[in-house]
C-alpha cells in the first residue's frame, strides 16, 4: 500500500526565499559514489534548484520552484536509483541507524565465529594434503565446513546481498555486486567440489572475505555516526515548553513548536528562550554565549532582541515572539552545522574513486577470463574457478584499509597524547591545512573569570563582597563566592539586574556591582570587574581577567614554525581581543563577530583555496567548526561544539594541537605508502589470477595477506620531527 514516500506533498514546506523544501530519509547509501548518484539524479529533475545529501544523517534536502517539480517524482527518482526513501523524521532516522549498526555488528560476529571454526577443518585438510588424510575424512571435513559456511554466509552476507539485489533490480551495478558474486561463486564451487569429492574447497575464503568486508563496513558506520552528534546537541538546547501570556493576563504552558510570531512569552530567571523575539518588558542579565561565545552575561532590556537558546539569569522578562522554532537562530545554527557536514562528505578520496572503477573493470576481467579459458579448451569447471579467483583476488580490501588502518593507529596514539579523534578522515584533512583560526574565550583563554588582585584586597573586604556575591547569579559574583567558599549571606540582599547586588551587613548598607551603580567615578571600561562600596569606607575594585592558557603562546609559535598562518576570531570587544592576541603572538585578529560572521570568514578562506583548521569551544563556534576543512574543540567546550568538531583536546593544554598536526602529516605519508602497495599488489596479482596461476583459495589468502601487510605498515612507529 502506498505510504508517505509515495505521497510526500504533506511534508513539503515553503521557505522564506519562495522555494519549496522537502527533507527525505534515504536508506542504503554507503559511499561518496552514492552521494553523487543521488544528487545528480535529483538535480536532473526539471525545476529542482538544489539537492544536498548528508551521508552521516541520511537526510536528502531538496529545494525547487513551487509548481515546477512534483515531490512524488523526487521520491520515485531516488527509489529508482536503488535506495529506500521516506519523509525525514529525526527520531525514525536515529532508530534506523542504530538498527543498522547492531545488524552489522551481528553479521560481523557471525562471520568471524564461522571463519574461525571453518579454519579448524581447513588447517587439518592442508596438513594432510601429502596423503596423510584419507579421502573420506577430507570429504567429511569439507561437509562440516559447508554446514558452517552456507548458513553463516547467507546471514552475514545480507548487507552485501540485499544491496546488490536492490541495485540490480533497478538496472544498476554497485560495488556490492562483484563482492556478492565472488562469495556466491566461491560457495558454489566449494559445494560442487564437496559433492564430487574434490580435493579443494573455498568455504573459508568466502567467509573470511565477508568478515574482512564487514569490519570495514561497521567501522565506516561508527565513524559516520560521530558526525551526527553536532546537530543533535544543538537541538538539545531548544526549550521544549514556554509560558505564553494570554490577552486576559493568564499564563499557561505550551509546546515551543506551537509558538507563532506575535505571541507574548514570559521568561523567568533560569528559563531558556524558546524562539527569537524582542523584549517588551523587564531588564535582566542574559547568558548570550550562544551568540557571542563570551562567558560574561549582558544586560538585556526592553527593545533588545533575544535569540532562541539564550538563558535569562536574574529577573523576569516579557518577550514578543518574532519567529517559530524552525526559523529561530538555534535552528539556523543546526542547519549550518548540517550544511558543513554535508560539504565535508563531498570529498571523494582516492579509494572512493578507485572503488567506482572497480565494478566495471572486475566484471569485465572475470568475464573475459572465463570466456578466454573456455576458448582455449579448458572446461567450465576450471573457467569458473579462474573467474572466481579474479573476483576474490581483486577485492579492494587492501585499498579500503590503506587509509583506515593508518587512521586507527594514529587515532590510538593521539588518544594517549590527549587528543580524541572523532571523524574518520580528520587526520587526512588535518595534514593538508595551511591556515589556523582560533577562538579567544575558552580556547586561547581558560574561559573562566579569575580574580587577579586578591592580594591587594583586605580579608574584611573580601568577606563583605562574598556575603553579597553568594546572593547573586552573575558570573563575576559567583567567582568571588567560589573563591571565598561557603559562608553567610547579607541581610535582605537584593540583586538589581545589570547593576549589582546590595544588602545590609552589620547595620551598614553595602553594594557590589558596576562602578556607576556603586557610586564610583567612571573607570577603565576595558578592565572587567566589580566595585565594593560600604558607607564610610573607600571603594574596593575587584579586577577579573580571563587568563590565557599557559601554553597558548608556545602553541601559536609552533604553528608558525610549521608554516601555518594563524588568525584569531572572537565575539569579544576590541580591547580584550587585541590584548589576548598580543599575548599569544597573533598578528591577525577579528573581533565582535557573530556566529554567521565566523562561518562567513571560514567560507571566504575555503573559497580562496585555503585549507582551514578551526579551533573553538563556544556554542557560537559550532557552525564554523562544521564548515572548516577540519576542526578541534576542547574538553571544556559546549557539547554542541565538541560534537561538531573532528577532534577534542582532553585537558587544559593546547600543545597537543601540534602533536596532532605532526602525526597527521606522518600518517599521510604512511597512507600513500599503503596505496602504493595496494596498487602494486593488484598489478601483480590480477595477471596471475587471469592466467590461471591462482586458485580461489590462494586468491583469498593473497587478498587477506595484502590486508595484513597494509595493517602492519600502519602499525610501524611514526617518526616525527619536533618543532617548537
Amino acid at each position: 500500500m502506498p505510504g508517505a514516500a509515495a505521497y510526500p506533498s504533506a511534508f513539503v514546506r515553503n521557505e522564506d526565499d519562495g522555494l519549496a523544501h522537502l527533507d527525505l530519509l534515504v536508506r542504503g547509501a554507503r559511499c561518496a559514489g552514492c552521494i553523487s548518484k543521488i544528487e545528480k539524479g535529483v538535480n536532473a529533475i526539471a525545476g529542482v534548484q538544489l539537492s544536498q545529501f548528508n551521508l552521516s544523517t541520511g537526510k536528502l534536502s531538496v529545494n525547487w520552484v513551487p509548481g515546477a517539480a512534483d515531490p512524488g517524482l523526487i521520491t520515485r527518482t531516488v527509489a529508482d536509483l536503488g535506495y529506500q526513501v521516506s519523509p525525514y523524521d529525526p527520531g525514525e532516522a536515529e532508530i534506523e541507524r542504530d538498527k543498522q549498526g547492531r545488524f552489522l555488528l551481528l553479521c560481523m560476529a557471525v562471520a568471524g565465529f564461522a571463519a574461525m571454526n571453518i579454519m579448524l577443518f581447513s588447517v587439518s585438510v592442508w596438513a594432510g594434503v601429502n596423503g596423510e588424510m584419507q579421502d573420506t575424512t577430507r570429504v567429511f571435513f569439507h561437509w562440516m565446513s559447508a554446514l558452517i559456511a552456507l548458513p553463516a554466509a547467507a546471514f552475514a552476507g545480507q548487507p552485501f546481498f540485499r544491496s546488490a539485489f536492490a541495485s540490480l533490480r533497478k538496472g544498476k551495478a554497485n560495488m556490492d555486486v562483484p563482492i556478492s558474486l565472488a562469495v556466491l561463486l566461491a560457495l558454489g564451487v566449494s559445494l560442487y567440489e564437496t559433492m564430487t569429492g574434490g580435493e579443494h574447497t573455498y568455504f573459508d575464503a568466502a567467509v573470511m572475505l565477508l568478515f574482512f568486508l564487514l569490519i570495514g563496513r561497521w567501522l565506516d558506520h561508527r565513524l559516520r555516526g560521530q558526525t551526527r552528534l553536532a546537530a543533535r546537541e544543538l537541538l538539545s538546547l531548544q526549550a521544549a515548553t514556554a509560558n505564553r501570556l494570554a490577552e486576559d493576563g493568564s499564563v499557561y504552558a505550551v509546546q515551543a513548536r506551537d509558538i507563532v510570531p506575535g505571541d507574548t512569552i514570559i521568561l523567568w530567571p533560569g528559563d531558556r528562550a524558546p524562539v527569537d523575539g524582542k523584549i517588551v518588558e523587564g531588564r535582566s542579565d542574559v547568558d548570550m554565549a550562544l551568540v557571542s561565545g563570551e562567558s560574561a552575561p549582558d544586560l538585556a532590556k526592553a527593545g533588545d532582541p533575544i535569540r532562541a537558546g539564550m538563558v535569562n539569569l536574574t529577573d523576569k522578562l516579557v518577550i514578543k515572539a518574532s519567529a517559530r522554532t524552525e526559523d529561530s537562530l538555534l535552528a539556523e545554527l543546526t542547519r549550518l552545522v548540517e550544511a558543513g557536514e554535508t560539504a565535508r562528505g563531498r570529498f571523494v578520496k582516492l579509494a572512493d574513486r578507485a572503488a567506482q572503477a572497480y565494478v566495471p573493470i572486475v566484471h569485465t576481467l572475470a568475464a573475459l577470463s572465463f570466456i578466454g579459458w573456455i576458448v582455449v579448451g579448458a572446461g567450465v569447471h576450471h573457467a569458473v574457478l579462474i573467474a572466481a579467483a579474479v573476483l576474490i583476488i581483486t577485492c579492494p580490501c587492501a585499498l579500503g584499509l590503506a587509509a583506515p588502518a593508518v587512521q586507527i593507529v594514529a587515532v590510538g596514539r593521539l588518544f594517549k597524547r590527549g587528543v580524541l579523534v572523532k571523524a574518520g578522515d580528520a587526520l587526512e584533512r588535518l595534514a593538508e591545512i595551511d591556515t589556523v583560526l582560533l577562538d579567544k574565550t575558552g580556547t586561547l583563554t581558560l574561559g573562566r573569570p579569575r580574580l587577579v588582585n586578591a592580594g591587594e584586597i583586605s580579608a574584611n573586604s573580601q568577606e563583605l563582597a562574598a556575603k553579597l556575591a553568594r546572593a547573586s547569579r552573575h558570573p563575576l559574583s559567583r567567582a568571588i563566592a567560589d573563591l571565598a567558599g561557603p559562608g553567610g549571606v547579607a541581610k535582605d540582599a537584593e540583586e538589581t539586574p545589570g547593576h549589582g547586588v546590595e544588602g545590609t551587613i552589620d547595620g551598614v548598607r553595602v553594594r557590589l556591582g558596576r562602578a556607576d551603580w556603586a557610586g564610583v567615578e567612571k573607570q577603565d571600561e576595558n578592565r572587567s570587574g566589580l566595585w565594593l562600596m560600604a558607607k564610610g569606607t573607600e571603594p574596593v575594585h575587584f579586577i577579573f581577567e580571563d587568563a590565557m592558557r599557559e601554553d597558548a603562546g608556545q602553541m601559536v609559535a609552533g604553528l608558525k614554525a610549521r608554516g601555518l598562518s594563524v588568525e584569531m576570531l572572537s565575539g569579544d570587544r576590541e580591547a580584550p581581543a587585541r590584548a589576548a592576541a598580543a599575548e599569544a603572538g597573533i598578528d591577525s585578529i577579528s573581533f565582535g563577530l557573530t556566529p554567521q560572521d565566523k562561518i562567513n570568514r571560514v567560507e571566504a578562506l575555503v573559497g580562496d583555496g585555503k585549507k582551514v583548521l578551526m579551533i573553538g569551544d563556544g556554542l557560537n563556534d559550532a557552525p564554523a567548526l562544521a564548515a572548516a576543512n577540519v576542526s578541534m574543540s576542547l574538553a571544556s567546550a559546549a557539547d554542541a561544539s565538541q560534537a561538531a568538531a573532528d577532534m577534542v583536546l582532553q585537558g587544559e593544554k593546547l600543545i597537543p594541537v601540534l602533536t596532532a598536526i605532526d602525526i597527521s602529516r606522518a600518517g599521510r605519508g604512511r597512507i600513500l605508502q599503503n596505496f602504493g602497495f595496494a596498487a602494486t599488489y593488484n598489478m601483480i596479482a590480477v595477471p596471475l589470477a587471469v592466467f590461471g596461476f591462482v586458485t580461489p583459495m590462494i586468491a583469498a589468502i593473497a587478498m587477506s595477506s595484502s590486508s595484513i601487510v597494509v595493517t602492519l605498515n600502519a602499525l610501524r612507529p611514526f617518526m616525527i620531527r619536533r618543532k617548537t
